[in-house]
């Protein structure tokens, strides 16, 4: 049998190791674990992980910590978190981490994320040109943006963060990585430019704008652009 991408799992929860071990297993995926940092740094020598799945609360090492050093090493990383704060989200997506999940949580989402943290890993740089979700088309080498087969007339700054959103599709993007692309390191605390922006984009493109479906707030952390999983 060919096995899928290498996952390593570092929580100090037996039970969540179980857990998240077997939902992986059963898409064949590779699993490795750890119960703690410097075992999780001794296991990517062996496994040599695409994707770490990492708990923050650790008991030799904050989580945090750990982010940068797993991706210097060139590895993506899904965090497990019970930390409900805003700021520890933020943080940790600042450091390097592709996403984040929150304990408890449901293992087809866990999965549909650990997907989209791989697919967008394998992804060249050029297959981000073209996105579909639904009735909305974005070509970002045209810059041409379509609802329902009608091209969508959009300000510059409205594409410009629609096209940041799409080259990570998938993934959320805190307010201040969005503020300091797209306005300016100037402008890093200005989330009402955020907000506004979104609000336009969400008139135009989605079916209920009420209810958006395609551009999906993170409540205190940023934004994402969903993608198929």
């Amino acid at each position: 049998m060919i096995r899928e991408a290498a996952i390593l799992v570092v929580d100090d929860e037996p039970a969540i190791r179980r857990l998240v071990g077997r939902a992986l297993a059963r898409r064949d995926y590779a699993v490795a674990e750890a119960v703690d940092a410097a075992g999780a740094l001794a296991a990517i020598e062996r496994a040599r992980p695409e994707l770490v799945l990492l708990d923050l609360g650790l008991p030799d090492r904050d989580g945090l910590e750990l982010i940068p050093l797993l991706r210097a090493r060139g590895m993506s990383v899904l965090v497990l978190t019970a930390r409900y704060e805003s700021a520890e989200k933020v943080s940790a997506l600042d450091l390097g981490a592709d996403d984040y999940v929150t304990k408890p949580f449901d293992t087809e989402e866990l999965l549909a994320r650990v997907r989209t943290c791989l697919r967008h890993r394998h992804a060249a740089l050029g297959e981000h040109d073209r996105f579909t979700a639904g009735d909305v088309t974005i070509d970002l080498d045209a810059r041409i943006v379509r609802r329902a087969g009608e091209e969508v007339r959009l300000t510059p700054r409205e594409y410009d963060l629609l096209a940041e959103l799409t080259r990570h599709a998938g993934r959320v993007l805190t307010h201040a990585h969005l503020l300091r692309t797209i306005w300016g390191p100037a402008h890093v605390d200005d989330v009402e430019y955020l907000r506004v922006t979104i609000r336009a984009l969400r008139l135009k493109l989605e079916r209920d704008p009420a209810q958006p479906a395609l551009l999906r707030n993170e409540p205190g952390v940023g934004y994402r652009l969903m993608a198929d999983g």
